[in-house]
């Protein structure tokens, strides 16, 4: 079969597979660059992102902006053919000034989720960077693009749709979460959003693909979200096994290690569940022994640090150094079936075997 190419914005994708962004340091240049380089999107994850630069600690925000623009030319330098992206969460403080960044260094695409992207256009307005929202509901998506178009005269060039099954912060609530194989299934999201956006723009729908993420985890997979309607799909998970992923060997080896039994919901200091790896660092926040007694990121809007149970930034970057005694690691849902590390290309080939076969 042929395996249909992604458009995104006029960017057009070889294979329809984008790397979902992983942070704090988990997918930089050296991750995107290489999945960019076999035909899928590379996306760096910009939270945090100059965690390992000099300056970080005397001025974080220029930090961040200097570690952008360093990973962007990094990824261009890997696959100065490919579609390069950057996921940048509404959350963070510095929002505004990530996406300029972005806009600076040449990203092709900006992924943005953990709230309402509704700044995005007019934060882009002028360059050719497509912008692609990320979803969890035919709710959020209808809103979204109504707002694009009543305000901005525009539509976002993508929507990612991601599903209960996903590693990380996730747009559910945990009685939602226990019912991710039923009614509020990524399966279902996605047929619920596209009914939608086919009832809100008609044909005009069909410039908006849709790239449906959460707990997938082979080509079968795949087949299976592109038959049911999806322009793509997003898979992150799978990425931290492998040679070229970003974070320390120490991190990738918990993701080969782990059982089923091993993945939990745990509460983030910025108010969402999120799904991760149980680990001895969670224990301890469990019985309140990691309880922050300043704020020294300041990364995110939503935490509060006097009530916070732990600083998920230095948690995330104790993770990506391979420190899990001080940090942990977030994971989808299929984290346990993981059971060796490869490499990028191998892990894509293997995808596209499976696909075609499905």
């Amino acid at each position: 079969m042929e395996i249909p190419q992604l458009i995104i914005g006029g960017k057009k994708a070889i294979l329809p597979i984008v790397q979902g962004a992983m942070g704090v340091g988990v997918s930089l240049s050296r991750l995107a660059g290489a999945v960019a380089k076999e035909g899928g999107i590379g996306v760096i994850a910009g939270v945090e992102i100059g965690f390992q630069w000099p300056t970080f600690a005397e001025d974080k925000l220029q930090a961040n902006k200097e570690a952008l623009l360093w990973h962007l030319k990094k990824t261009r330098e890997i696959a100065p053919q490919g579609i390069i992206g950057v996921n940048i969460m509404v959350a963070v403080n510095n929002y505004a000034e990530l996406v300029t960044t972005a806009i600076q260094g040449g990203a092709d695409i900006i992924f943005s989720g953990a709230g309402l992207p509704l700044s995005l256009p007019a934060l882009t307005q002028g360059s050719s960077v497509a912008i692609v929202p990320i979803v969890s509901s035919a709710k959020a998506a209808v809103l979204i693009t109504k707002h694009y178009l009543t305000k901005h005269h525009r539509l976002p060039d993508a929507l990612v749709i991601e599903g209960p099954l996903a590693g990380g912060h996730l747009g559910f609530s945990r009685s939602q979460l226990a019912d991710a194989t039923g009614k509020h299934s990524l399966d279902n999201i996605l047929t619920e959003v596209l009914v939608a956006m086919q009832e809100l723009l008609g044909e005009e729908a069909s410039r908006v693909p849709l790239i449906a993420g959460g707990g997938l985890y082979t080509g079968r997979d795949i087949a299976r979200m592109l038959k049911l309607g999806a322009g793509g799909v997003q898979i992150a998970s799978r990425f931290v096994a492998t040679v070229e992923c970003d974070a320390a060997l120490g991190f990738k080896q918990a993701y080969v290690d782990a059982t089923l039994d091993d993945i939990v919901i745990i509460d983030s200091p910025v108010g969402m569940p999120g799904r991760a790896l149980r680990n001895a660092f969670l224990g301890e926040v469990t019985r309140g022994l990691r309880q922050p007694d300043t704020c020294s990121v300041h990364c995110l809007k939503p935490c509060n640090p006097l009530k916070a149970p732990y600083c998920i930034a230095l948690a995330l970057i104790a993770a990506a150094r391979g420190d899990l005694a001080d940090g942990f690691a977030f994971c989808g849902a299929e984290v346990h079936r993981i059971d060796k590390i490869v490499s990028v290309a191998e892990l894509m080939q293997e995808l596209i075997t499976e696909l075609r076969e499905a």
